[in-house]
Protein backbone atom coordinates (compact mmCIF):
# COMPACT_ATOMS: atom_id res chain seq x y z
CA UNK A 1 0.00 0.00 0.00
CA UNK A 2 3.06 1.83 0.66
CA UNK A 3 4.51 2.03 -2.51
CA UNK A 4 1.23 2.37 -4.51
CA UNK A 5 0.94 5.81 -2.46
CA UNK A 6 4.25 6.98 -3.00
CA UNK A 7 3.60 6.43 -7.10
CA UNK A 8 0.28 8.49 -6.52
CA UNK A 9 2.11 11.30 -4.68
CA UNK A 10 5.03 11.23 -7.30
CA UNK A 11 2.87 11.43 -10.36
CA UNK A 12 0.63 14.26 -8.53
CA UNK A 13 4.21 15.64 -7.99
CA UNK A 14 4.90 15.58 -11.58
CA UNK A 15 1.58 16.58 -12.46
CA UNK A 16 2.47 19.85 -10.92
CA UNK A 17 5.16 20.07 -11.98
CA UNK A 18 4.20 20.26 -16.02
CA UNK A 19 1.20 22.71 -15.01
CA UNK A 20 4.18 25.45 -14.05
CA UNK A 21 6.02 27.62 -17.03
CA UNK A 22 9.18 25.60 -17.38
CA UNK A 23 6.71 22.40 -17.41
CA UNK A 24 4.40 23.69 -20.06
CA UNK A 25 7.94 24.89 -22.67
CA UNK A 26 9.23 21.47 -21.96
CA UNK A 27 6.14 19.78 -22.91
CA UNK A 28 6.00 21.70 -25.75
CA UNK A 29 9.90 21.01 -26.84
CA UNK A 30 9.22 17.41 -26.69
CA UNK A 31 5.97 16.93 -27.94
CA UNK A 32 6.93 15.39 -31.43
CA UNK A 33 9.60 13.13 -30.04
CA UNK A 34 9.06 9.24 -30.75
CA UNK A 35 9.71 6.28 -28.72
CA UNK A 36 13.17 5.62 -30.85
CA UNK A 37 14.64 9.56 -30.08
CA UNK A 38 13.61 9.65 -26.03
CA UNK A 39 16.78 8.45 -25.32
CA UNK A 40 18.75 11.47 -27.08
CA UNK A 41 16.21 14.14 -26.05
CA UNK A 42 16.17 12.82 -22.38
CA UNK A 43 20.13 13.11 -22.42
CA UNK A 44 20.02 16.60 -24.48
CA UNK A 45 17.49 18.37 -21.75
CA UNK A 46 18.85 17.02 -18.75
CA UNK A 47 21.72 19.52 -19.34
CA UNK A 48 19.75 22.32 -18.89
CA UNK A 49 16.18 20.93 -16.97
CA UNK A 50 16.22 18.66 -13.78
CA UNK A 51 15.98 14.96 -14.70
CA UNK A 52 12.60 14.14 -13.18
CA UNK A 53 10.64 17.06 -14.80
CA UNK A 54 12.25 15.95 -18.22
CA UNK A 55 11.19 11.82 -17.81
CA UNK A 56 8.12 12.96 -16.96
CA UNK A 57 7.09 15.43 -19.69
CA UNK A 58 8.56 12.79 -21.84
CA UNK A 59 5.93 10.59 -20.58
CA UNK A 60 3.28 12.74 -20.89
CA UNK A 61 3.95 13.36 -24.65
CA UNK A 62 4.47 9.88 -25.29
CA UNK A 63 0.21 9.43 -23.77
CA UNK A 64 -0.65 12.76 -25.23
CA UNK A 65 0.70 11.40 -28.16
CA UNK A 66 -1.61 7.45 -27.83
CA UNK A 67 -4.57 9.66 -26.67
CA UNK A 68 -4.60 11.65 -30.18
CA UNK A 69 -6.48 8.54 -31.62
CA UNK A 70 -9.46 9.53 -28.97
CA UNK A 71 -9.43 12.82 -28.80
CA UNK A 72 -7.32 14.01 -31.66
CA UNK A 73 -4.15 16.35 -31.74
CA UNK A 74 -5.37 19.78 -31.15
CA UNK A 75 -7.17 18.51 -27.32
CA UNK A 76 -4.67 15.74 -27.05
CA UNK A 77 -1.40 18.04 -27.39
CA UNK A 78 -3.19 20.53 -24.34
CA UNK A 79 -4.13 18.08 -21.87
CA UNK A 80 -2.81 15.69 -19.54
CA UNK A 81 -2.93 11.98 -18.91
CA UNK A 82 -2.11 8.67 -17.07
CA UNK A 83 -1.74 5.53 -18.28
CA UNK A 84 -4.49 4.00 -17.78
CA UNK A 85 -6.85 7.28 -17.76
CA UNK A 86 -5.70 7.26 -21.68
CA UNK A 87 -6.76 3.19 -21.82
CA UNK A 88 -10.25 3.40 -19.80
CA UNK A 89 -11.09 7.06 -21.52
CA UNK A 90 -14.19 7.92 -23.98
CA UNK A 91 -13.36 8.57 -27.16
CA UNK A 92 -14.13 12.40 -28.15
CA UNK A 93 -16.65 11.40 -30.69
CA UNK A 94 -19.01 9.34 -28.43
CA UNK A 95 -18.75 11.60 -25.18
CA UNK A 96 -19.68 13.84 -27.68
CA UNK A 97 -22.73 12.25 -29.03
CA UNK A 98 -23.79 11.29 -25.40
CA UNK A 99 -23.62 15.06 -24.38
CA UNK A 100 -25.44 15.91 -27.55
CA UNK A 101 -28.48 13.38 -26.36
CA UNK A 102 -28.61 14.80 -22.81
CA UNK A 103 -28.79 18.11 -24.14
CA UNK A 104 -31.29 17.22 -26.50
CA UNK A 105 -33.40 15.75 -23.34
CA UNK A 106 -33.21 19.72 -21.77
CA UNK A 107 -30.58 18.38 -18.97
CA UNK A 108 -28.53 21.86 -17.52
CA UNK A 109 -26.72 20.04 -14.84
CA UNK A 110 -25.04 16.57 -14.96
CA UNK A 111 -23.29 14.34 -11.92
CA UNK A 112 -20.39 12.85 -13.34
CA UNK A 113 -19.77 9.50 -11.18
CA UNK A 114 -16.62 7.65 -11.35
CA UNK A 115 -14.97 10.50 -14.10
CA UNK A 116 -11.67 9.23 -14.91
CA UNK A 117 -9.50 11.93 -16.54
CA UNK A 118 -12.66 13.86 -17.49
CA UNK A 119 -13.62 13.22 -21.14
CA UNK A 120 -17.23 12.51 -20.86
CA UNK A 121 -16.99 15.91 -18.39
CA UNK A 122 -15.32 17.73 -21.16
CA UNK A 123 -17.94 16.66 -23.71
CA UNK A 124 -20.83 17.58 -21.34
CA UNK A 125 -19.43 21.46 -20.73
CA UNK A 126 -18.96 21.53 -24.53
CA UNK A 127 -22.83 21.15 -25.36
CA UNK A 128 -23.07 24.00 -22.29
CA UNK A 129 -24.06 21.38 -19.25
CA UNK A 130 -22.44 22.25 -16.02
CA UNK A 131 -20.86 19.16 -14.51
CA UNK A 132 -19.56 18.05 -11.47
CA UNK A 133 -16.96 15.43 -12.09
CA UNK A 134 -16.52 12.87 -9.21
CA UNK A 135 -14.04 10.05 -8.57
CA UNK A 136 -11.96 8.85 -5.36
CA UNK A 137 -8.13 9.24 -6.74
CA UNK A 138 -6.84 12.54 -5.91
CA UNK A 139 -4.67 11.99 -8.64
CA UNK A 140 -7.60 11.68 -11.33
CA UNK A 141 -9.00 14.41 -10.10
CA UNK A 142 -5.77 16.37 -10.37
CA UNK A 143 -5.57 14.96 -14.12
CA UNK A 144 -9.79 16.61 -14.88
CA UNK A 145 -8.60 19.62 -13.05
CA UNK A 146 -5.99 20.36 -15.26
CA UNK A 147 -7.40 19.34 -18.67
CA UNK A 148 -10.89 21.74 -17.33
CA UNK A 149 -8.19 24.48 -17.09
CA UNK A 150 -6.30 23.93 -20.36
CA UNK A 151 -9.31 23.56 -22.35
CA UNK A 152 -11.19 26.70 -20.89
CA UNK A 153 -13.84 24.86 -19.37
CA UNK A 154 -13.08 25.14 -15.73
CA UNK A 155 -15.72 27.49 -15.48
CA UNK A 156 -18.23 24.62 -16.41
CA UNK A 157 -17.04 21.16 -14.45
CA UNK A 158 -16.99 21.24 -10.42
CA UNK A 159 -14.14 18.02 -9.83
CA UNK A 160 -14.93 16.62 -6.49
CA UNK A 161 -12.47 14.32 -4.86
CA UNK A 162 -14.95 11.49 -3.06
CA UNK A 163 -16.32 8.16 -3.01
CA UNK A 164 -19.56 8.23 -5.71
CA UNK A 165 -21.38 6.38 -2.71
CA UNK A 166 -21.57 8.89 -0.94
CA UNK A 167 -22.22 11.48 -3.08
CA UNK A 168 -25.98 13.68 -3.34
CA UNK A 169 -27.00 13.99 -6.81
CA UNK A 170 -30.93 15.06 -5.76
CA UNK A 171 -29.74 18.66 -7.06
CA UNK A 172 -28.79 17.84 -10.42
CA UNK A 173 -31.00 17.15 -13.92
CA UNK A 174 -29.26 13.81 -14.93
CA UNK A 175 -26.54 11.45 -13.84
CA UNK A 176 -23.59 9.53 -15.60
CA UNK A 177 -21.82 7.07 -14.19
CA UNK A 178 -19.05 5.23 -15.77
CA UNK A 179 -17.94 2.49 -13.32
CA UNK A 180 -14.01 1.10 -13.58
CA UNK A 181 -14.19 -2.34 -15.58
CA UNK A 182 -10.47 -2.87 -14.91
CA UNK A 183 -8.83 -3.89 -12.47
CA UNK A 184 -5.81 -5.81 -11.20
CA UNK A 185 -5.40 -8.58 -13.45
CA UNK A 186 -6.81 -6.54 -16.31
CA UNK A 187 -10.55 -6.55 -17.72
CA UNK A 188 -13.41 -7.60 -15.58
CA UNK A 189 -16.43 -8.80 -17.50
CA UNK A 190 -18.85 -9.68 -14.83
CA UNK A 191 -20.45 -6.40 -14.55
CA UNK A 192 -20.95 -7.00 -10.37
CA UNK A 193 -17.75 -6.78 -10.12
CA UNK A 194 -17.30 -3.30 -12.15
CA UNK A 195 -16.09 -0.52 -9.47
CA UNK A 196 -18.86 0.20 -8.00
CA UNK A 197 -21.20 -2.70 -8.99
CA UNK A 198 -23.65 -2.40 -12.09
CA UNK A 199 -26.69 -2.88 -9.68
CA UNK A 200 -25.15 0.19 -7.57
CA UNK A 201 -25.31 2.24 -10.89
CA UNK A 202 -29.03 1.21 -11.53
CA UNK A 203 -30.15 2.15 -8.20
CA UNK A 204 -28.48 5.29 -8.83
CA UNK A 205 -29.69 6.33 -12.02
CA UNK A 206 -33.19 5.14 -10.85
CA UNK A 207 -33.26 7.80 -8.58
CA UNK A 208 -32.36 10.37 -11.25
CA UNK A 209 -34.58 12.30 -13.81
CA UNK A 210 -32.24 11.28 -16.20
CA UNK A 211 -29.46 9.13 -16.14
CA UNK A 212 -26.89 6.94 -18.38
CA UNK A 213 -24.75 4.28 -17.49
CA UNK A 214 -22.02 3.36 -19.58
CA UNK A 215 -21.07 -0.47 -19.77
CA UNK A 216 -18.52 -2.80 -21.58
CA UNK A 217 -20.20 -3.63 -25.42
CA UNK A 218 -20.12 -7.19 -24.54
CA UNK A 219 -22.53 -7.09 -21.35
CA UNK A 220 -24.94 -9.80 -21.14
CA UNK A 221 -27.84 -9.32 -21.94
CA UNK A 222 -29.06 -10.78 -19.17
CA UNK A 223 -27.22 -8.04 -16.78
CA UNK A 224 -29.23 -5.38 -18.67
CA UNK A 225 -32.01 -4.17 -16.40
CA UNK A 226 -35.33 -3.88 -16.92
CA UNK A 227 -37.25 -0.78 -18.67
CA UNK A 228 -34.02 0.67 -20.43
CA UNK A 229 -33.21 1.49 -23.33
CA UNK A 230 -29.79 0.19 -24.33
CA UNK A 231 -27.62 1.73 -26.86
CA UNK A 232 -24.82 0.07 -28.61
CA UNK A 233 -21.97 2.66 -30.12
CA UNK A 234 -19.89 2.32 -32.59
CA UNK A 235 -17.39 4.36 -34.31
CA UNK A 236 -15.59 3.78 -37.80
CA UNK A 237 -17.08 0.47 -37.39
CA UNK A 238 -15.79 -0.99 -34.02
CA UNK A 239 -18.09 -1.67 -31.45
CA UNK A 240 -16.77 1.04 -28.22
CA UNK A 241 -19.56 0.67 -25.67
CA UNK A 242 -23.13 0.23 -24.44
CA UNK A 243 -25.29 2.68 -23.01
CA UNK A 244 -27.94 1.64 -20.37
CA UNK A 245 -30.46 4.95 -20.92
CA UNK A 246 -32.93 5.98 -18.25
CA UNK A 247 -35.85 8.20 -18.39
CA UNK A 248 -35.22 9.53 -21.88
CA UNK A 249 -39.00 8.74 -22.92
CA UNK A 250 -37.90 6.66 -25.37
CA UNK A 251 -39.56 3.21 -24.69
CA UNK A 252 -37.52 0.49 -23.76
CA UNK A 253 -35.63 -1.27 -26.11
CA UNK A 254 -32.27 -1.60 -28.04
CA UNK A 255 -30.68 0.89 -30.32
CA UNK A 256 -27.59 0.93 -32.50
CA UNK A 257 -25.63 4.02 -33.39
CA UNK A 258 -23.14 4.65 -35.75
CA UNK A 259 -20.49 6.71 -35.57
CA UNK A 260 -19.05 9.80 -37.14
CA UNK A 261 -21.82 11.34 -37.93
CA UNK A 262 -22.56 12.17 -41.88
CA UNK A 263 -21.41 15.87 -42.04
CA UNK A 264 -23.92 18.58 -40.72
CA UNK A 265 -26.57 15.37 -39.56
CA UNK A 266 -27.19 13.48 -36.83
CA UNK A 267 -25.75 10.26 -36.29
CA UNK A 268 -27.15 7.48 -38.26
CA UNK A 269 -29.00 5.01 -35.31
CA UNK A 270 -31.37 2.48 -35.51
CA UNK A 271 -34.02 1.13 -33.16
CA UNK A 272 -36.25 -0.99 -31.95
CA UNK A 273 -38.61 -1.65 -28.93
CA UNK A 274 -38.08 -4.25 -26.25
CA UNK A 275 -41.60 -5.38 -26.90
CA UNK A 276 -41.62 -5.72 -30.75
CA UNK A 277 -40.16 -9.19 -32.01
CA UNK A 278 -37.59 -9.18 -34.43
CA UNK A 279 -39.00 -9.62 -37.88
CA UNK A 280 -38.75 -12.85 -39.84
CA UNK A 281 -36.35 -13.48 -42.22
CA UNK A 282 -35.58 -15.88 -44.20
CA UNK A 283 -32.59 -18.27 -44.50
CA UNK A 284 -31.28 -18.35 -48.13
CA UNK A 285 -28.65 -19.66 -50.44
CA UNK A 286 -26.34 -17.70 -51.20
CA UNK A 287 -26.83 -14.62 -53.53
CA UNK A 288 -24.71 -12.08 -55.19
CA UNK A 289 -24.21 -9.82 -52.34
CA UNK A 290 -23.05 -10.79 -48.76
CA UNK A 291 -23.83 -7.75 -46.27
CA UNK A 292 -21.83 -7.67 -42.98
CA UNK A 293 -23.63 -5.61 -40.86
CA UNK A 294 -21.97 -3.11 -38.16
CA UNK A 295 -21.30 -4.71 -34.80
CA UNK A 296 -23.49 -2.33 -33.01
CA UNK A 297 -26.53 -3.50 -35.16
CA UNK A 298 -25.23 -7.12 -34.10
CA UNK A 299 -25.40 -6.47 -30.43
CA UNK A 300 -28.32 -4.91 -30.41
CA UNK A 301 -30.29 -7.92 -32.35
CA UNK A 302 -31.24 -5.82 -35.43
CA UNK A 303 -29.74 -7.84 -38.06
CA UNK A 304 -33.19 -9.32 -39.08
CA UNK A 305 -34.45 -5.53 -39.10
CA UNK A 306 -31.48 -4.45 -41.36
CA UNK A 307 -32.11 -7.77 -43.61
CA UNK A 308 -35.69 -7.13 -44.38
CA UNK A 309 -34.60 -3.31 -45.52
CA UNK A 310 -32.34 -4.38 -47.32
CA UNK A 311 -35.01 -7.49 -48.88
CA UNK A 312 -32.40 -9.82 -47.90
CA UNK A 313 -32.14 -13.05 -45.88
CA UNK A 314 -29.58 -14.51 -43.65
CA UNK A 315 -26.98 -17.33 -44.87
CA UNK A 316 -27.95 -19.39 -41.42
CA UNK A 317 -30.54 -18.30 -38.62
CA UNK A 318 -27.87 -18.23 -36.19
CA UNK A 319 -25.06 -16.34 -38.20
CA UNK A 320 -24.93 -12.20 -38.38
CA UNK A 321 -24.14 -12.26 -42.38
CA UNK A 322 -27.29 -10.92 -44.88
CA UNK A 323 -27.20 -12.22 -48.28
CA UNK A 324 -29.17 -10.84 -50.90
CA UNK A 325 -29.66 -10.71 -54.89
CA UNK A 326 -29.30 -6.97 -55.37
CA UNK A 327 -27.53 -4.22 -54.02
CA UNK A 328 -29.05 -1.17 -51.59
CA UNK A 329 -27.25 1.17 -50.05
CA UNK A 330 -27.06 0.92 -46.14
CA UNK A 331 -24.97 2.78 -43.67
CA UNK A 332 -25.79 -0.41 -41.45
CA UNK A 333 -23.85 -3.15 -43.17
CA UNK A 334 -20.80 -3.05 -45.27
CA UNK A 335 -21.56 -4.87 -48.91
CA UNK A 336 -19.46 -7.70 -51.07
CA UNK A 337 -20.00 -9.05 -54.33
CA UNK A 338 -19.99 -12.87 -53.68
CA UNK A 339 -18.25 -14.32 -56.73
CA UNK A 340 -18.18 -18.13 -54.91
CA UNK A 341 -19.98 -19.96 -53.05
CA UNK A 342 -18.86 -23.34 -52.20
CA UNK A 343 -18.67 -25.43 -49.33
CA UNK A 344 -15.36 -25.26 -47.31
CA UNK A 345 -12.53 -26.91 -48.86
CA UNK A 346 -9.02 -25.76 -48.19
CA UNK A 347 -7.31 -27.33 -51.53
CA UNK A 348 -9.49 -25.84 -53.64
CA UNK A 349 -9.23 -22.61 -51.77
CA UNK A 350 -5.78 -22.70 -52.39
CA UNK A 351 -6.24 -23.38 -56.00
CA UNK A 352 -8.49 -20.33 -56.25
CA UNK A 353 -5.77 -17.61 -55.41
CA UNK A 354 -2.75 -19.37 -57.17
CA UNK A 355 -5.41 -19.06 -60.15
CA UNK A 356 -6.11 -15.79 -59.66
CA UNK A 357 -2.91 -14.67 -58.40
CA UNK A 358 -4.08 -12.95 -54.99
CA UNK A 359 -1.55 -12.09 -52.41
CA UNK A 360 -3.64 -10.06 -49.94
CA UNK A 361 -6.33 -12.27 -49.02
CA UNK A 362 -8.30 -11.02 -46.35
CA UNK A 363 -10.22 -13.66 -44.09
CA UNK A 364 -13.68 -13.20 -42.21
CA UNK A 365 -14.83 -15.51 -40.05
CA UNK A 366 -18.29 -15.92 -38.23
CA UNK A 367 -19.62 -19.68 -37.29
CA UNK A 368 -15.80 -21.67 -38.27
CA UNK A 369 -13.63 -22.19 -35.82
CA UNK A 370 -10.69 -21.79 -38.48
CA UNK A 371 -8.86 -19.20 -37.51
CA UNK A 372 -7.56 -16.27 -40.01
CA UNK A 373 -3.96 -16.62 -39.56
CA UNK A 374 -3.92 -20.29 -39.87
CA UNK A 375 -5.76 -19.96 -43.03
CA UNK A 376 -3.29 -17.76 -44.67
CA UNK A 377 -0.49 -19.51 -43.44
CA UNK A 378 -2.38 -23.02 -45.25
CA UNK A 379 -3.31 -21.03 -48.65
CA UNK A 380 0.00 -19.05 -49.24
CA UNK A 381 -1.29 -16.33 -50.82
CA UNK A 382 0.80 -14.69 -53.43
CA UNK A 383 0.50 -12.12 -56.44
CA UNK A 384 -0.70 -8.85 -57.30
CA UNK A 385 -4.76 -9.18 -56.47
CA UNK A 386 -7.08 -9.06 -53.49
CA UNK A 387 -10.06 -10.95 -51.99
CA UNK A 388 -11.47 -11.37 -49.50
CA UNK A 389 -12.82 -14.81 -48.15
CA UNK A 390 -16.05 -15.80 -45.40
CA UNK A 391 -15.72 -18.46 -43.39
CA UNK A 392 -19.14 -19.56 -42.54
CA UNK A 393 -22.13 -21.36 -42.70
CA UNK A 394 -24.69 -21.60 -45.19
CA UNK A 395 -27.86 -23.84 -44.13
CA UNK A 396 -25.65 -25.31 -41.44
CA UNK A 397 -23.03 -26.38 -43.85
CA UNK A 398 -19.37 -25.02 -43.51
CA UNK A 399 -18.91 -23.19 -46.64
CA UNK A 400 -16.59 -20.19 -48.01
CA UNK A 401 -17.42 -17.65 -49.53
CA UNK A 402 -15.40 -14.96 -52.03
CA UNK A 403 -15.70 -11.39 -53.00
CA UNK A 404 -14.74 -8.39 -53.04
CA UNK A 405 -16.21 -5.00 -50.75
CA UNK A 406 -18.12 -3.43 -52.97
Amino acid sequence: MGRVSDEVNHAASSLAALRTAEGRALLDEVGDVRPGQELAAATRLRRTHPPDLVSAALTQARLRQRAEAKFGAEDARRMFFTADGVEQATRRSVGAHRAERFRALGVRSVADLCCGIGGDAIALARAGINVLAVDRSPLTCAVVRANAEALGLADRIEVVEADVAEVDTAHYDAVFADPARRGGRGRIFRPEDYSPPLSWAVETARRAPCAALKAAPGIPYEAIPEGVETEWISDGGEVKEAVLWFGTGAPPGRRATLLPAPPGAPPVSLSAPSSAPPPQVDVRRPGRFLYEPDGAVIRAHLVAQVARELDGGLLDASIAYITADELRPTPYATAYEITDALPFNLKRLRALVRERAVGILTVKKRGSAIEPEELRRKVRPRGPHAATVFLTRTAGAPAMLIGRPV
